[in-house]
């Protein structure tokens, strides 16, 4: 039976990953792998629309490779790229706001939410094609399945419209994906703000548990999270925000049930639980941190694994864009 085909992407615009990254997204790049035609990239392209030094966005880039290799994705497995290498991407990705209505390009969420706090006049073009872009990613290795969270929804089913109205104007080209909606996936918070999701972009790293961290950081990071009122270790996201986000942490590593875990700190104070989750944390992300450092030291080799997975993604980004321009009617 031929295997689905499945693509995604992160980007590399911060120094390390965080928890949620790796027991998220990235945990499932490493599922995906053993049963599926995977592609996944770093998307350094999508990166240019902050503003960034270019020895960082370098630095970042070899950085984001070693931690997506540290958690497990395997280049014998998949197809395990840098966008840029691949330049098929900026091609489609023309032929995909020649589709795309200017409508339908203001009304994604994202692009109103960050044009509207940095202002129009500092807002680059980048950011509005941005959607046109990943629609080509996707599109370019005729994916069947897109894992995403519930917030890239939108650009999906844009990316979805693009196909349609591309296939019919002009013939069969596109595979249309369809959005794997990551359900299950443990909630993870920022540990000194609770109600809010841990990001790479927060303003305060304080509560934010980062891979590249050393461990001795993180420990200290999770016994100085925010807690709540009382002693009882108790999972009530309304009332404990803080010991519920813990608890989470815990049960997403340990592979506990929160109500073991309730139940072993029954009657002990939020100090010995919270030395408990950075125990836990601590030593589920320190091979994965010497991975990547070993990675890196050895940078020659890591850029030969990303080199060899350029050409065999160009491979199959070539002959879907030989297709499109063929059924567009540029002479081939």
């Amino acid at each position: 039976m031929t295997r689905k085909r499945v693509l995604s992407g992160i980007q590399p615009t911060s120094e390390s990953f965080h928890l949620g990254n790796c027991l998220g997204a990235v945990r499932h790049w490493v599922e995906f792998q053993d049963d599926h035609d995977a592609f996944y990239c770093i998307a350094d392209l999508h990166a240019l629309t902050v503003e960034t030094d270019p020895a960082i966005l370098y630095k970042r880039t070899l950085r984001s490779a070693a931690q997506v290799l540290a958690i497990g994705v395997d280049p014998s497995k998949c197809t395990f790229f840098l966008q840029s290498q691949v330049a098929q991407h900026n091609q489609l990705a023309w032929v995909m706001e020649c589709l795309a209505g200017f409508g339908e390009a203001s009304r994604m969420t994202q692009f109103k939410d960050k044009s509207s706090k940095s202002g129009t006049e500092r807002t680059v073009v980048g950011l509005f094609t941005y959607p046109m872009l990943q629609a080509a990613d996707i599109l370019l290795y005729q994916a069947d399945r897109v894992p995403i969270g519930e917030d890239q929804r939108q650009h999906i089913e844009l990316t979805r419209d693009l196909a349609g109205r591309f296939n019919s104007r002009f013939g069969k080209t596109f595979q249309l994906p369809e959005p794997y909606i990551l359900k299950g996936d443990a909630k993870i918070n920022d540990l000194q703000n609770p109600s809010a999701k841990m990001s790479k972009s927060t303003s305060s790293t304080q509560g934010v548990i980062e891979i590249m961290d050393a461990p001795e950081v993180n420990a200290k990071k999770i016994k100085s999270a925010v807690t709540d009122t009382g002693r009882e270790v108790r999972f009530d996201e309304k009332e404990k925000p803080g010991i519920s986000n813990l608890l989470t942490i815990h049960s997403a590593i340990s592979g506990l049930s929160i109500s073991e875990i309730e139940q072993e700190f029954e009657g002990k104070g939020y100090g010995d639980f919270k030395t408990a989750v950075a125990e836990v944390a601590v030593e589920f992300l320190r091979p994965i941190r010497q991975r990547a450092l070993d990675l890196l030291d050895d940078e020659p080799g890591l850029l030969t694994i990303l080199h060899d997975g350029a050409p065999k993604a160009r491979v199959v980004a070539e002959k879907t864009l030989d297709d499109t321009y063929r059924n567009m009617g540029l002479v081939r």
